[in-house]
């Protein structure tokens, strides 16, 4: 049992002994750093049940707590804030029981426990992954490790957005102007190739549309009419119905695409277990708008559209399926969620990685699912999160003004390197092995910079502020990770003994840091936010680096102390690792 645990049964005991009222719940916060005290119990809430002053009440409460807790050895109260003081012995037990626990926080899955699945990314195949693409791999993979550490099995997935009227604009743009061109023949990485022909396709329909309203016709007649847009219209039902060259064609690049996907993942250090393409899901989709159309879920409008009414569900009417029988993105959905749950019958929940401008879609998909009878719908969560902004202004993958994810990741290196040269840091290393910790430093800097910031919330990303070794930055939690490793190669003695001695304050900070880690992994899980584990990992650092200031390590008068805090070091930066390994972010030896 915990100290909180073991807390909240002795103060209800408390309140039961001396008031005789059975509390539901108790609160506990840390105990502010002006007041002698470990934690503290917030006596306010208590007074709904308790009639009575909180000094008197937290008095109460304290003596029963030292007269009946072990661990307890002081309190005072301060209005209504019981301060409890927690003994060294405690603390030394608890840092003996984890100091050589390899897996410290984190939870072995229960093999009888449903699995969950994770789907990120899931790009559109016309136009190589940018920024938004970023934060959405960094979110969803994050929160699959966290959920793993957690004690859940996992699946990683996407939806690769392989079909559809955007796709058949880039295939259009290269068929009329692309004069055969590959990534090979250009040199350009496929995905790029692609997207290029997307931002051309744009260019060349706004012409047209100017043209047609220079004939005399309406904006919104040009728009509809443009013969660009017709065309690629008329392709997309060519695709659906399986004509030949254009499926070929859609295959050829698309595949340019997905290899130019591949090392991006890599260069990002994302992976998937699986992968599922809307090109195949769609159908299913169509099957269950069938089921749905005979059990009453939908009805069939005069013009053929299916929809489903969710008025009384205080949502709106859905298409689920167009008038000329073709797929809308519902029906995709709808058919990938059954597929998956066909293809993995462990898996019980899912997690959907995707902007919050697709909140209202989600509500109406989880709706549908449950309507449709299936009982793992209830289990599903949209991990919503805020747009990625840059000081220049929001990008448009149209109008070509997107950052490149490769070209991010790239610039992250650059920039670190330079920062770096400037400081100094990295004397003595090698050329090779100054660009691997370019790199590492770089994408560490900018994997921190995105996942400390709550998912919900929007982020102005700027690459230079990310790259700081000093305050909240992925470079600075790095920078201690090293610098602790440079004390134990250092340490020249025998670290297995079990040490007890009282504690300076500055070692007690540490220790109540590290004992929260477990609980920061399992409230990560909940609320799927990888922030929580990011801002943990700064605040720990905060306190070795106070620690580290305060006490000296391997300076110390006594080889007891100098064991101890040695080996409390090495465990703070095995909790750094570990609290990094599931950001998604390396930790080097040097720095």
């Amino acid at each position: 049992m915990s100290l909180q645990e073991t807390l909240l049964t002795q103060v209800k005991q408390a309140v039961l002994t001396s008031f005789n009222v059975e509390l539901e719940t108790v609160e506990f916060q840390a105990t502010r750093k002006e007041f002698a005290g470990d934690i503290t119990v917030v006596i306010f809430p208590m007074l709904r049940v308790l009639k009575g002053n909180p000094v008197q009440i937290g008095e109460t409460i304290g003596n029963y707590l030292v007269e009946n807790v072990e661990d307890v050895k002081a309190f005072n109260v301060v209005k209504g804030f019981l301060n409890v003081e927690i003994s060294d012995a405690y603390y030394i037990n608890f840092f003996n029981t984890i100091k050589t626990d390899d897996t410290y926080g984190f939870v072995a899955p229960n093999p009888k426990d449903k699995a969950i699945m994770v789907e990120y990314s899931s790009p559109n195949t016309n136009k190589p992954l940018h920024l938004g693409h970023v934060r959405n791999n960094l979110l969803g993979y994050c929160v699959s490790e966290i959920l793993k550490a957690s004690g859940k099995k996992v699946y990683k997935t996407q939806i690769i957005n392989d079909r559809g009227i955007h796709i058949c604009k880039s295939m259009l743009a290269w068929k009329r102007y692309g004069n055969d061109e590959t990534p090979e023949s250009t040199g350009l990485k496929g995905d790029k190739l692609v997207g290029n022909y997307y931002v051309k396709f744009d260019q060349e329909y706004k012409n047209e549309i100017s043209s047609l309203i220079k004939e005399g016709k309406s904006e919104e007649d040009a728009k509809k009419n443009a013969p660009i847009l017709v065309e690629a219209q008329e392709m997309l039902q060519k695709w659906e119905a399986g004509d030949k060259e254009v499926v070929e064609l859609w295959k050829k690049m698309n595949g340019w695409v997905y290899d130019g996907f591949t090392e991006t993942y890599k260069n990002l250090g994302v992976d998937f277990d699986t992968l599922y393409y809307e090109s195949n899901t769609y159908l299913l989709g169509k099957e269950f708008v069938a089921e749905g159309l005979k059990s009453g879920v939908f009805v069939k409008e005069e013009d053929g559209s299916v929809w489903c009414d969710l008025i009384e569900d205080g949502l709106d009417k859905k298409i689920v399926q167009r008038s000329d029988g073709t797929a809308v993105y519902m029906t995709q959905d709808i058919g990938t969620a059954i597929q998956r749950i066909k293809d993995f019958p462990d898996v019980g929940g899912m997690v959907y990685t995707v902007g919050n401008e697709q909140d209202y879609h989600f509500q109406v998909l989880f709706l549908i699912l449950k309507k449709l009878g299936f009982e793992w719908a209830k289990n599903l969560y949209h991990l919503s999160y805020g747009m990625v902004d840059l000081p220049s202004g929001k990008m448009k993958s149209r109008e070509g003004t997107v950052v490149d994810a490769d070209d991010l990741i790239e610039e992250m290196a650059t920039t670190a390197k330079e920062i770096s040269e400037e400081l100094g840091k990295l004397d003595g290393y090698n050329d090779s092995e100054k660009q691997e910790l370019y790199k590492m430093i770089g994408l560490g800097a900018l994997k921190y910079y995105v996942l400390k910031v709550d998912p919900k919330k929007r982020i102005l990303f700027d690459p230079k502020e990310s790259i700081d070794f000093q305050g909240n930055t992925g470079p600075f939690i790095q920078y201690t990770y090293a610098r602790i490793q440079a004390i134990l190669r250092k340490a020249d003695f025998d670290l297995s003994a079990n040490i007890e001695l009282p504690l300076h304050e500055k070692e007690k900070e540490l220790l109540k840091q590290l004992e929260l880690f477990p609980e920061i992994i399992q409230n990560a899980a909940s609320q799927h936010s990888p922030a929580l584990v990011a801002n943990y990992t700064y605040e720990l650092v905060k306190e070795f680096n106070s620690f580290y200031q305060n006490v000296s390590i391997l300076g110390a008068d006594h080889l007891n102390e100098k064991i101890f805090r040695v080996q409390l070091s090495k465990k703070v930066a095995s909790t750094i690792k570990m609290a990094f390994h599931v950001l998604g972010i390396q930790v080097p030896e040097r720095m």
